[in-house]
Formats: structure tokens, sequence, C-alpha cells
């Protein structure tokens, strides 16, 4: 079975509340986080530094035990960076 384009290989939180994601296939692209900071779910990421402590984790971005985000979800509201292929 093929592994889907959206399972999240690395991510780097940038200041700016985005988030900038290498998927599984080498895609890269860039989520904007600001929506999910007025949800409650998500409130501690409007600590800067909570926020710049993103990883991957398990195919997703993670920030601890409670908070991350479905890949899916990243992979379809994200833009890609700098067109198809770039590398």
């Amino acid at each position: 079975m093929k592994t889907p384009a959206w399972v999240v290989k690395d991510v780097v939180a940038q200041k700016d509340y985005t988030l900038l994601i290498t998927f599984i296939g080498g895609e890269k692209r860039i989520y904007n986080a600001r929506p999910l900071l007025d949800k409650p779910i998500y409130a501690q990421l409007k600590n800067i530094s909570f926020f710049l402590s993103a990883k991957a984790d398990c195919g997703t971005v993670i920030w601890n035990d409670d908070i991350d985000i479905a890949p899916e979800h990243l992979y379809e509201y994200s833009l890609p960076i700098g067109g198809t292929n770039d590398e």
C-alpha cells in the first residue's frame, strides 16, 4: 500500500505562526496556524515559545500529548512552496 502524500516528515515553526512542513514525498508546504489560535483547544499555541516547540512525530505535527493537528488537514490547508519539486 502506498504511503499517503500528507504524512509529515519534518516541521519548522516560524515566528509568524506558520509551519514550514516537509511531507514524506519531499514536498514542502507552508501552513498558516493563526486561525487556530481562537479555538480553545489550541489556546496554548498563542504562547510563541510554545508554538515554536512544534515537532514532527508519528506522521503529523505535535506540541505535546494534548495538542496536534491532523496531517490531512495540514496538507489540505497548506500552500506549496516554490512550485512542485524544487529540490
